[in-house]
C-alpha cells in the first residue's frame, strides 16, 4: 500500500537508535524497540521491552546526594537470535561484512521486516529476512520469523536463541551514574522440548514477570540454561538457493495482570496453546485492520505518510488494550527510557484525538488519574493546601515523580530540578475530563468520577489563590509555567514565578466549568458529593469570585508569560545563533556560561500560546470577558508575534502549537511549525533524543492538529462546531470520528466544501454548526456544504 511503509536502506550504526525507536513494535501491553534480534545492548544498538505500568524504584547516589528514582522497567529481552557457521564467530552487522541491509515497517501491519545479506567470503553470502510481530489480538503474544537462505554453498549453519534475564536501564546516557539494575530472582527452566522460560521480579515494587519461549526449526532443538539467560540452539542443515525458517513465539505475563494466577504459569501456559507464526498472524492483521478503520485517517502526500507513522505510534502506545489497564500516559511512549517511563501533562495532546476515536481508552486513562485522586490530595495537605495537587511527573502510584537533580551534559554539571512546581498539570486533567465528556457524552463519568476530580483540582486552585488589595484581584504565586526555562526570577533564593498567564487563565476556567458541572448535578448525586466533601454554598461563592477575578498581567499591549517578565532583559538572539547554531536547548547553554535563562525574555516552548491551543479564539475571549478583561484580535495578534520572536522550541510541542496557533490566526507561516512538528522525530530534530523514545504528545498531537486545529471542531452542547481554516500546503484531507455513540461519522474538506456521512443507526441526528448555518443529519445521511470565504 503506498503510504503505508517506512523504510530504511543500508546500515548506519549512528543511526541505529533512532531506527530503533521508530520501529518499535507494540501492542499497548507491552512494546519491544526494533533492534536486530542478533545484537546486544551496548553503544550502538539497545534492546528494550517495556510493559504498561510496570515501574521499579532504586536511589542512587549522585553528586553526594541520595537520590531516589522510579522507572518503566527494561524488562528481559525476549528478541535474541543469533547464528554463525560452525567455528565462526557469531554474524552482526557490527563485525561481519554486510553486503546490503534494509528495513521495512509495515504500519498497515504491525509488522517489522528486516533483510540483510552478509558476506561470507569465497563468494558464499548468507541472506537473513525476518518478520516480526507483538500481537494486536492476543496481547500478550510476540512472534519472531527468521529465513536463512544460503547463496553460493551449502552446509551447517548454528542458531541460538534466547531469553536474556541479564538486562539494565541504560538506554539513556545522561542517566547511566544511577542505578539501573531493577531486575532480581531471575530463574530460567525448560516446560517442554522446544519450550523455555524466564522469571524473574522487581527489586523494590516486586512486581513479578515471566516469559515463555517456543522455537520451531526443522531440526532438532537443544535447551540449556547459563542464567540469567534461558538458551535454545539447533543446527540447520543449508542447501545453496533454498531457504530454512525458524520460528520463535514468545509470551509475557506480570503479577499485575488480572485473571492469572501466577505470571510463570500463564506465560508457559498461553505460549503452548498459542499456534504457530502462520496462524497467528490472521488475528494480528485482523485487529490492525479493525484499527485503522476505526481510526481511518485521509491526507495526502509526505504529510499524510508521516501522520500514519505517527498513528501507527499512538495506537502501539495507547490501544483498546490499554483501557483493562491501570496506566497513565508516557510521554516518550514505550519506546525507550527518556524521561524514566513518566507521565506527565502529555494526555493533554493525547486524549483531544483519541476521545473522538477510542473513548473507552480516554475513559480507562482517566480512570487511572482517578485512583490517585486521593494520593494527589495528600500531596495538597502536605503542601499545606485543601484539594488535589496533581505531581508534574508520575508512575506508579501518583506520588511525584519529579527529579531532584538533572544533569546538564553540556557543562557536566547536576542542577536542581523545580519542575515540580508545574501545578498547570491538574489543569490539565480537567481540561481532559470536560473534554472526553463533551465528545463522548459519558454523563456517568461525568457526574461520578469526573466531578471528583473538577472539585478537587478547584479546590486546591482556590486556595492557592491569594487576594491582593493592591490590584484589587487574586493572584497565584511560586509555580513554573509550561516554559520549564523559566523557575525563578533573576537572583531570587527561592524557586517560582508569580502570576503565570497559561496557570491562571486555565485555573479560571477550571473554576467556572466546575460550577457548570455541580449546577448540571442530579440533585441527589450533587447532595452526596457535597456530603462526601464538605462542600458548601460559601465555598461556591468564592469559587465564582476566584474565577472571575484572577490577574493576568499585561506589558506593552500584550499577556505577559508572568508577572515581572516585561521587566527582563532581551536576548541577542541572532548572537547566540551564529555562536552555537542549534539553540533549542538554551537553558543549557547558558548554563554552561555561567549564566541562566531566567534573566531573559526567552522561552523553551509555547506558554502564554497554550491557551490558543487549549481555547477557540471565542471562546479564549470569553473566558477573558469573565475575568473583566478584554482580548481583541489586535491584542492577540501582537501576543503571538511577541512570543513567536522569542521562543527557542526546546521542546517538540513548541512547533505543534505555534503551527495550530498560527493557522487559527490564518497566518502565512503556520506551515513551517507544522512540518516542525510533522518532523521532530523521524529527524530526530531534538538531537538525538528519538532514539530514547518517541514524543508521543507530539505525535498525537500532529493528528489532533488535522483532526480539530485545522477543521476548528469542538465537541460542546452536544453539538459539533465547525470552523475550517484554508491553509494552502493541506487544503484536502478526511477523518473518521466517533462521537456521541455514532460509530464511523466521516469528514472530507476539500475545494471549500465539506462533506459529513453518518452511518446508519438508531442514534439520533447531529447537530452540525458552521460559521453561517446549524444542520442537522440523521444516521445514514451524507451532506455536502459550501464552506464561507
Amino acid at each position: 500500500m503506498a503510504g503505508w511503509t517506512w523504510e530504511y536502506e543500508g546500515y548506519d550504526p549512528a543511526d541505529a537508535r533512532l531506527r530503533e525507536s521508530l520501529c518499535t513494535l507494540g501492542n499497548g501491553y507491552f512494546a519491544t524497540r526494533g533492534a536486530l534480534p542478533e545484537c546486544s545492548a551496548d553503544e550502538v544498538h539497545y534492546p528494550g521491552t517495556y510493559a504498561a505500568g510496570v515501574y521499579n524504584r532504586l536511589v542512587s547516589e549522585v553528586a553526594g546526594r541520595h537520590v531516589e528514582n522510579e522507572d518503566m522497567v527494561n524488562l528481559p529481552n525476549w528478541l535474541p537470535l543469533r547464528f554463525r557457521l560452525p567455528g565462526e564467530p557469531w554474524l552482526t552487522p557490527d563485525t561481519a561484512h554486510v553486503l546490503d541491509h534494509g528495513e521495512t515497517l509495515h504500519l498497515s501491519s504491525g509488522l517489522l521486516e528486516r533483510r540483510t545479506r552478509y558476506g561470507l567470503g569465497a563468494g558464499r553470502t548468507l541472506l537473513v529476512r525476518q518478520h516480526r510481530f507483538v500481537h494486536m489480538a492476543d496481547p500478550h503474544l510476540a512472534g519472531l520469523r527468521t529465513e536463512f537462505t544460503a547463496e553460493g554453498f551449502s552446509g551447517p549453519l548454528e542458531i541460538e536463541a534466547a531469553l536474556d534475564g541479564d538486562v539494565t536501564n541504560a538506554g539513556v546516557p545522561r542517566y547511566r551514574d544511577l542505578d539501573g539494575r531493577h531486575l532480581t530472582h531471575v530463574l530460567t527452566g525448560t516446560s517442554a522440548a522446544d519450550t523455555v522460560w524466564l522469571r524473574c521480579r522487581t527489586r523494590t515494587s516486586d512486581v513479578r514477570i515471566a516469559l515463555a519461549a517456543r522455537l520451531t526449526a526443522p531440526a532438532p532443538v537443544t535447551n540449556r540454561h547459563d542464567r540469567p539467560r534461558a538458551l535454545q540452539s539447533t543446527r540447520l542443515d543449508l542447501a545453496a538457493g533454498e531457504s530454512v525458517t525458524v520460528d520463535k513465539i514468545v509470551a509475557l505475563h506480570t503479577s499485575r495482570d488480572p485473571a492469572i494466577s501466577d505470571p510463570l504459569h500463564a506465560a508457559v501456559d498461553r505460549v503452548v496453546r498459542a499456534g504457530g507464526f502462520d496462524e497467528l498472524l490472521p488475528p494480528h492483521l485482523t485487529a490492525w485492520d479493525q484499527l485503522w478503520r476505526r481510526a481511518e485517517l485521509d491526507v495526502p502526500g509526505e504529510a499524510g505518510r508521516i501522520l500514519r507513522l505517527h498513528l501507527f505510534h499512538v495506537l502501539q502506545t495507547l490501544s483498546p488494550h490499554t483501557a483493562d489497564l491501570d496506566v497513565g500516559v508516557p510521554a516518550r511512549g514505550l519506546h525507550g527510557e527518556a524521561y524514566r517511563g513518566h507521565v506527565f501533562w502529555d494526555e493533554l495532546f493525547v486524549l483531544p484525538y483519541l476521545n473522538l476515536h477510542f473513548p473507552e481508552i480516554s475513559r480507562a486513562l482517566l480512570h487511572h488519574r482517578h485512583r490517585r485522586l486521593e494520593r494527589a490530595r495528600t500531596a495538597a495537605r502536605d503542601a499545606g493546601h485543601h484539594g488535589a495537587m496533581y505531581p508534574w511527573q508520575s508512575g506508579s502510584d501518583g506520588r511525584e515523580e519529579t527529579q531532584q537533580l538533572h544533569l546538564n551534559p553540556r557543562s557536566g554539571r547536576w542542577l536542581p530540578d523545580h519542575s515540580h512546581l508545574q501545578h498547570h498539570v491538574g489543569s490539565a486533567i480537567a481540561y481532559n475530563v470536560w473534554q472526553y465528556c463533551e465528545a463522548s457524552g459519558d454523563q456517568e463519568f461525568l457526574h461520578t468520577k469526573g466531578a471528583e476530580m473538577l472539585l478537587n483540582i478547584s479546590r486546591f486552585w482556590a486556595d492557592s489563590a491569594t487576594f491582593d488589595d493592591r490590584l484589587g484581584r487574586y493572584r497565584i504565586k511560586g509555580v513554573v509555567g509550561p516554559d520549564e526555562y523559566h523557575d525563578a526570577y533573576p537572583d531570587a533564593a527561592e524557586p517560582g514565578l508569580d502570576d503565570n498567564a497559561y496557570t491562571n487563565v486555565t485555573a479560571a476556567w477550571v473554576l467556572a466549568r466546575t460550577l457548570d458541572v455541580l449546577r448540571g448535578l442530579p440533585e441527589p448525586r450533587r447532595r452526596e458529593l457535597a456530603e462526601r466533601t464538605g462542600l458548601d454554598a460559601r465555598e461556591l461563592e468564592q469559587w465564582e469570585e476566584i474565577s472571575r477575578t484572577l490577574h493576568v498581567p499585561l506589558h506593552h499591549g500584550v499577556i505577559s508569560q508572568f508577572e515581572g517578565y516585561g521587566e527582563l532583559a532581551e536576548l541577542d538572539w541572532r548572537g547566540y545563533r551564529h555562536r552555537y547554531g542549534d539553540i533549542r536547548r538554551l537553558d543549557r547553554l547558558l548554563e554552561a556560561e555561567g549564566d541562566t535563562v531566567n534573566r531573559y525574555q526567552a522561552s523553551k516552548q509555547a506558554d502564554v500560546l497554550m491557551l490558543g491551543y487549549l481555547f477557540s479564539p471565542a471562546e479564549l475571549q470569553g473566558i477573558f470577558r469573565r475575568l473583566g478583561m478584554s482580548l481583541d484580535e489586535r491584542t492577540w495578534r501582537r501576543t503571538v508575534d511577541h512570543y513567536l520572536h522569542r521562543t527557542s522550541h526546546g521542546s517538540t510541542l513548541s512547533g505543534l502549537v505555534h503551527g495550530w496557533v498560527l493557522a487559527r490566526a490564518r497566518r502565512a507561516d503556520a506551515w513551517k511549525f507544522c512540518q516542525e512538528a510533522l518532523q521532530a522525530d523521524i529527524a530526530d530534530i531534538q538531537g538525538g533524543t528519538t532514539g530514547e523514545g518517541i514524543h508521543l504528545g507530539a505525535m498525537a498531537g500532529t493528528l489532533d492538529l488535522v483532526q480539530r486545529g485545522l477543521t476548528g471542531l469542538e465537541t460542546r452542547g452536544g453539538a459539533l462546531w465547525l470552523d475550517p481554516v484554508p491553509l494552502p500546503e493541506l487544503s484536502s484531507y478526511g477523518f473518521t470520528l466517533r462521537y456521541h455513540g455514532h460509530w464511523g461519522v466521516r469528514l472530507r474538506l476539500e475545494h471549500g466544501l465539506l462533506e459529513i456521512a453518518v452511518p446508519s443507526s438508531g442514534r439520533s441526528p447531529i447537530e452540525v454548526h458552521l460559521p453561517d448555518r446549524t444542520v442537522h443529519l440523521q444516521p445514514g445521511e451524507t451532506d455536502r456544504l459550501a464552506l464561507p470565504d
